[in-house]
């Protein structure tokens, strides 16, 4: 690892979340607590993402209590039991401001078994979504990285193919697949999973991908990062996820700091 020294380490660095569920009870319970400690680890933005519709309220519902928390809305691959999303019901609650991506979505074939067709097929429904609200896709994939770039192509996800950019959301893949998603135009996503002792694999990635293409996230409650591995995840801790990746890269804190939080304003097209 091409260490900084901590004194080249701008305490001024700012930092977005780039996906969090504060919603999720154990995290709503908390909000002041929560909210207090994004801003005393200069965590400026963060982006409540939506599982499935019948919570998405509570999604919104924070979004437009607080100025900077956003929100997405979309179907999770592992919820199986709940409302299937149609691309009408997606466009319409993408219309609203605090609203700035379809998601999140993709596949998911390590817990779920037998026939998952109507997972793919919810797939294709949410990237049809994003490209016609404009609105880029957050994408969850495990144990599935074949198919779900194959129906990006198939569907036309991203840029590339005339449809909005995306999120490649606790990346976990080989190079290759973040490759082929950044060809498509998306970024590429870390947790605090890239902080782990086993992550070598995902740690050798994390070096290769441009720091143009790089967003960091927590995934709170889940993935606390080291030093907090083993707890529960909240926005504030996202500053460790930057700091590890900082090192890793052998590039400043600070550097990476502002790279990630324009990265964040481009792709979901905000005006600061």
């Amino acid at each position: 690892m091409g260490r900084i020294p901590a004194d080249a380490r701008k305490i001024h660095s700012m930092y977005i979340d780039s996906h969090c569920h504060i919603n999720f009870p154990e995290l709503a319970a908390r909000m002041p607590e929560i909210l207090a400690r994004m801003a005393e680890n200069r965590v400026t933005h963060a982006l409540c993402v939506s599982v499935d519709l019948p919570d998405f309220p509570q999604v919104l519902a924070l979004a437009e209590q607080y100025p900077h928390i956003y929100a997405s809305v979309g179907v999770h691959p592992d919820y199986a039991d709940t409302p299937e999303p149609s691309v009408e019901q997606l466009l319409a609650l993408a219309q609203h401001p605090k609203v700035i991506a379809i998601g999140e979505t993709g596949l998911d074939y390590f817990r779920l078994q037998g026939d998952l067709e109507w997972q793919r097929e919810r797939f294709r429904v949410h990237i049809r979504a994003s490209r016609a609200s404009g609105k880029p896709l957050i994408i969850h994939t495990r144990a599935a990285a074949a198919d779900t770039i194959r129906i990006m192509q198939q569907e036309g996800a991203g840029t590339d193919a005339g449809g909005a950019a995306g999120v490649m959301h606790c990346f976990t893949e080989s190079l290759e697949v973040a490759q082929a998603a950044m060809a498509m135009g998306f970024y590429i996503s870390f947790s605090g999973i890239v902080t782990f002792k086993s992550a070598k694999e995902l740690q050798a990635v994390a070096r290769a991908v441009p720091l143009e293409r790089i967003l960091i996230e927590t995934d709170a409650p889940y993935l606390a990062p080291v030093p907090h591995r083993g707890k529960m995840n909240e926005p504030g801790f996202v500053k460790h996820v930057a700091e590890y990746l900082a090192d890793l890269k052998g590039v400043l804190l600070a550097q990476l700091a502002q790279q990630t939080t324009d990265n964040f304003f481009n792709l979901f097209k905000l005006v600061r």
